[in-house]
């Protein structure tokens, strides 16, 4: 059966080829205030009236509906931006403020999609100024530091949110840090500590369970920490990583009396040479790592009394801080060589630091916490996407802690 030839009009093909021969030229059709973005002004507008129609129950020009109680009330004028584009438009209004638009919703001037911008824009570090810079060159598009400071704190009811989720029952590992970052207290500028828990999953895999700024930490102040962990359901972590803070075993042993606390090889290392002379460092070093890289924690011991006899007549504080923080240094010797790496140092989160710096540096000082917790956040979240891969050697680590925490670990 031969079929009959479709007869129906290339509306599609009629429509650009009026659209070109009104506009006279391709780039007049495309270029800012052509023929391409009064069609989209229009096409916007006629959404609008569109919706009132439909909140009114009749349509433009005819009679009202008897009864209704509402009707057109003229327009208003807004400007809007929508994806690369800023322009007016004359939304239309009812008598009675009812209508409420779902296309373009009263108060709002921007489609869904133009935040994203600003806000990967401010998660990069980028300054307003800068910003607002950006937007002018890229997209044409002239934006308020009201605007761009609206739009980032609503960013805040999502670090609310995320600040209180509920946690798993138990993390094998949980690393402890801090990043310091310039802020205004008072008035005044000062160094505002913020401090991050960074957690590796039954899986492998990284989560930062929270962030908190205080101007002094201590015991106290890690007591809440742990206790709002509890709050939100950890039941048990199985390593606390730390870096030395002030505090924290007494804090951590209160909520979770059976966590290991581990302190950072790294930050002991830094802390040793923090006050040892430039042309020292390199030997120094070296007999520092013969201790932390002994086979057992007896053959540390010695080492570190080897250590001790070279170097404290010149620097007796390096051996000093070794020794009152001893305790908390031998627990990774507990483990197979391959798998110490994974607990004795707090490389995930200094690399998560280092991330973040870079983002910090482009800033001077934060007028509040909450601009210095929402820039965080939201560098985070772009930081956290990298993480889809559990860390190194995960199955080996897990396998024994398997073994050495039998019963605390799921079956």
């Amino acid at each position: 059966m031969t079929r009959k030839k479709d007869k129906t009009p290339d509306i599609q093909g009629e429509l650009i080829g009026q659209l070109l021969r009104e506009s006279g030229s391709p780039q007049a059709l495309l270029e800012k205030g052509g023929l391409f973005d009064q069609l989209k002004k229009r096409l916007i507008e006629a959404a609008l009236e569109g919706e009132l129609d439909e909140h009114l129950g009749y349509p433009k020009h005819l009679p009202i509906v008897p009864n209704t109680g509402n009707s057109r009330n003229g327009h208003g004028q807004k400007t809007i931006i929508v994806d690369n584009d800023q322009f007016a438009i004359r939304p239309p209004r009812d008598r009675n403020g009812s209508f409420e638009p779902q296309l373009i919703p009263k108060r709002q001037t921007r489609f869904k999609g133009f935040d994203d911008k600003i806000l990967a824009m401010y998660a990069r570090g980028m300054s307003v100024r800068d910003m607002q810079a950006m937007l002018l060159e890229l997209y044409q598009v002239e934006v308020s530091e009201a605007l761009i400071s609206s739009v980032t704190d609503a960013v805040l009811d999502d670090v609310r949110a995320w600040q209180s989720r509920p946690l798993d029952a138990l993390y094998p590992i949980v690393y402890f840090d801090c990043i310091v970052v310039k802020g205004r207290q008072d008035g005044r500028a000062c160094n505002k500590a913020v401090y991050l828990a960074l957690a590796i999953t039954m899986d492998g895999h990284k989560e930062l369970l929270g962030l908190w700024i205080s101007q002094n930490e201590g015991a106290k102040f890690w007591l809440g920490v742990m206790t709002e962990l509890k709050n939100r359901g950890v039941e048990d972590i199985l390593i606390a990583a730390v870096d030395g803070l002030v505090g924290f075993p007494d804090a951590i042993a209160a909520v979770f009396p059976k966590t290991e606390v581990q302190l950072c090889i790294v930050h002991m290392v830094r802390n040793s040479v923090k006050y040892v002379s430039w042309k020292d460092r390199k030997d120094l070093c070296a007999d520092l790592k013969t201790i932390y890289g002994s086979a057992t924690a007896d053959e540390a011991e010695l080492n570190l009394q080897i250590f001790a006899d070279k170097w404290d007549g010149k620097y007796p504080s390096v051996s000093k801080l070794w020794q009152s923080h001893w305790e908390h240094i031998i627990p990774f010797f507990d483990y197979l060589p391959e798998i110490r790496k994974v607990i004795y140092t707090t490389n995930a989160i200094e690399s998560l630091n280092r991330s973040l710096r870079k983002v910090l540096k482009t800033k001077g000082s934060f007028p509040t916490d909450e601009s210095i917790i929402k820039l965080i956040y939201l560098a985070m979240q772009n930081i956290a996407k990298k993480w889809t891969m559990p860390i190194q050697n995960w199955g080996a680590v897990i396998n024994q802690f398997s073994i050495k925490f039998e019963g605390r670990m799921p079956l």
